[in-house]
């Protein structure tokens, strides 16, 4: 993409409002907390106190609303832990600017580099930086500094009792999280319908894997309804495939395919039913005649074969889920039958127990090509020359130019550009409808902080609508706050509107000078997806070959880390298509075909899975051969791609010709599996190999050869073989 046409989707982008759930009584409870640290404050202190209590709960507030699986009481005290303990460190080294500033890149720094722990982090430590900007100009002593400190940490503690006392929609984010993924596989059951290959986006499912993990309090008072119905959805999906494929289900026409489809829009409406049940808290109400099916479907003779026993462990599976949404509105704890999923939850360590975790997390960054370490660096530049910067001009509040620029920077490039224009827009909005406000009410210090209240519970509410729209409300919310300390509206409005247009500018910069783009990263990123689809598919096809639990085991592992290397493909990717940069070594289009080959690749491995061998079952040994070429070759393979080299497969291509030569090999189905595998792999080397770079790297590294030969006097000798073709 070039210059012109990503900066105007980035501004397309930054300036987009969406339209989104809202949660009004989650927003009014921490609007509530903040009107609550305000008005005591005012009551029984200065302005100036107030001003800082409101800091705190207002960012503590706004730390409830990331995307984070944790208790929200949780990310509320932390919030306030961090601003509290940023606020009295940077009034303690304000007085010497080196101090200061020193200061102030190590927590930037430090802030940028907890991205690697998680976004959640990621942004409530850089929050912590600008509340040192603004608040370490409140104090005049050190016990004061502490005592706004303390009050800091108030406001948190007011958040974070205030969710555990007035809790709404508990597990309300997990149940959405469970209930989208049922409603995603009912999606996909539809869909299978009418395109039995159709592709199934696998974000649902890891949503709800991680929304499943939980702390060891949390396992005890998790709904029993969020306990089962994530693993069962694990396992229909690939029957559904499997009884929807021609290939290894239901014909393509006839009385089958007809009762195939049959089964799919009832495993589409039973899942709704689980979904919705979830979602609300209330029992299950399956439609009756989809019961009749289920029933019916028990006692299928119209299916024959590998559609038949697909079909038969679709409606087991599709009655275990109707039995345990039954108890979505029940907070009993739910004990699953042996062998049932949900036996044992997926525990999460607490916030202390993570910490070294989350400190591996952050060393393992510390590498040259990082994006997290460049942003860290970034983040610290950036700050402590917005300080100076903002201290050099002749304005008041020079802070808000390392507070722009640290908010507004992030990891990748369309995010950060995105925000610097949305935060202008946003803050000119807000400081204009805050001014006429002002002008024309003239408030005193309780009305200023009732309207600062009012902006914050509005930035609440639409907060995931848009980041324009959430700042326009920020700013509003600051212009009342100065206003409540005592400043009048002039001596803020044109200042903050034109400090905000250089931090943003500054953070633009400084991508621009030190970028961490992901477009020279995507052959890499593929090739590790193709890594971890090749020995997913090969456990799939070994455990064929060995019967046995244990394989079951392995193959989850594979594909979680299969799915895991797709989504970084996928992130990776929508980045880099919003690039400025060229992108070298692989076309868009050769892209798109490589995704869409290892999606086949990732289908073929389903397929099988959905018909994994019990114990004791006749084992396949042309199977064990098979996927043993399968992982060397993909391996290989994902060697190459990042030589930009075209991979090949020649392992693969062998072990399956004599399988097929083989007179007495067991399971059709799975060489059936196996056909399809090469297939795929076959269609990844077309789609790279015919790169726009693929006759010019060729033809140097030909023109190289015969150079070479040529010097040597040894034209003769030249080898038969052609050279291997850059991607």
């Amino acid at each position: 993409m070039t210059w012109p046409r990503a900066l105007m989707e980035v501004v397309r982008s930054g300036l987009t409002v969406e339209r989104t759930r809202l949660e009004p009584l989650v927003a009014l409870r921490a609007a509530a907390g903040l009107a609550i640290v305000i008005g005591f404050s005012l009551w029984l202190s200065s302005p100036a106190s107030a001003a800082s209590a409101a800091f705190g709960a207002f960012s503590a507030g706004t730390a409830t609303f990331q995307r984070s699986w944790r208790p929200r009481k949780v990310l509320a005290l932390a919030a306030g832990a961090g601003l509290s303990l940023s606020t009295f460190l940077g009034y303690v080294a304000a007085a010497h600017l080196v101090a200061f500033l020193s200061l102030l890149a190590v927590w930037a720094f430090l802030a940028g580099v907890a991205w690697a722990a998680s976004p959640t982090a990621g942004i409530v430590a850089t929050t912590t930086v600008g509340i040192m900007l603004v608040t370490v100009t409140l104090p005049t002593s050190i016990g004061e500094a502490a005592e706004h400190a303390a009050i800091i940490a108030i406001g948190g503690v007011v958040q974070a009792t205030l969710i555990l006392l007035v809790p709404i929609r508990r597990w309300g984010a997990h149940r959405d999280a469970l209930a989208d993924a049922l409603a995603a596989v009912a999606d996909y059951a539809r869909r299978l319908r009418h395109d039995p290959t159709a592709r199934f986006d696998p974000e649902p499912m890891m949503t709800a894997r991680d929304a499943a993990a939980v702390t060891p309090l949390q396992a005890r008072t998790r709904p029993a309804a969020l306990h089962g119905p994530r693993g069962l959805a694990e396992r229909i999906r690939p029957v559904l495939a499997s009884l929807a494929d021609p290939g290894v289900g239901a014909p393509a026409e006839g009385p089958e395919r007809d009762r195939a489809r049959e089964l799919l829009a009832t495993a589409a409406e039973v899942l709704d039913s689980a979904a919705r049940s979830i979602r609300r808290g209330a029992p299950a109400q399956v439609p009756a005649p989809a019961m009749e099916a289920l029933r019916a479907g028990a006692k299928d003779e119209v299916l024959k074969g590998p559609a038949r026993a697909a079909a038969s462990r679709l409606v087991d599976l599709l009655g275990e889920v109707v039995e345990t949404a039954e108890c979505g509105h029940s907070h009993a704890e739910y004990t699953p039958a042996p062998g049932k999923p949900g036996a044992s939850p997926l525990l999460r360590p607490t916030v202390l127990r993570m910490m070294p975790t989350v400190l591996r997390s952050m060393r393992h960054e510390l590498v040259r090509d990082s994006p997290v370490l460049r942003h860290a660096v970034r983040l610290a530049v950036v700050a402590s020359l917005g300080y100076l910067l903002g201290t050099a001009l002749p304005l008041g509040h020079g802070y808000w130019v390392p507070i722009t620029s640290v908010m507004v920077l992030r990891p990748d490039f369309h995010q950060t550009y995105a925000r610097a224009v949305a935060r202008f827009v946003g803050t000119l909005i807000g400081v204009g409808l805050a001014t006429g406000v002002v002008q024309l009410l003239d408030p005193g210090p309780y009305l200023s902080g009732g309207l600062a209240v009012c902006s914050a519970a509005l930035l609440y509410l639409l907060m995931h609508t848009g980041y324009a729209v959430s700042q326009s409300f920020v700013a509003a919310y600051v212009v009342f706050l100065l206003g409540m300390g005592g400043e009048e509206w002039h001596q803020t409005v044109p200042d903050r509107v034109l400090l905000t247009l250089i931090g943003g500018a500054l953070a633009m910069l400084a991508y621009m000078v030190f970028p961490a783009w992901e477009t020279p990263r995507l052959l890499d990123r593929l090739a590790d997806w193709l890594a971890a689809s090749g020995r997913y598919t090969a456990a799939v096809i070994a455990a064929y070959a060995d019967p046995a639990d244990r394989h079951r085991a392995e193959v989850r592992r594979a594909l979680l880390a299969s799915r895991a290397a797709e989504a970084a493909w996928d992130e990776a990717f929508d980045r880099a298509k919003r690039e400025p940069v060229k992108l070298r070594g692989l076309s868009r289009s050769a892209a798109e075909d490589a995704r869409e080959a290892l999606k086949s690749l990732g289908r073929a491995a389903m397929l099988l899975e959905a018909h994994l061998p019990a114990r004791g079952t006749r084992p396949v040994p042309d199977a064990e051969r098979f996927a043993e070429s399968l992982r060397a070759d993909t391996a290989q393979a994902a060697r190459e791609v990042r030589q930009r080299l075209t991979p090949s497969w020649d392992r693969v291509e062998e072990a399956l010709a004599a399988w097929k030569s083989a007179e007495d090999s067991p399971a059709p189905v799975v060489r059936r599996g196996a056909e399809l595998v090469l297939r795929a792999l076959e269609e990844l080397t077309t789609a790279i190999g015919t790169s726009p770079l693929e006759r010019e790297v060729a033809s140097v590294r030909q023109d190289r050869q015969a150079r070479a030969d040529m010097e040597e006097g040894a034209q003769d000798d030249v080898s038969a073989r052609p050279p291997r073709q850059g991607i």
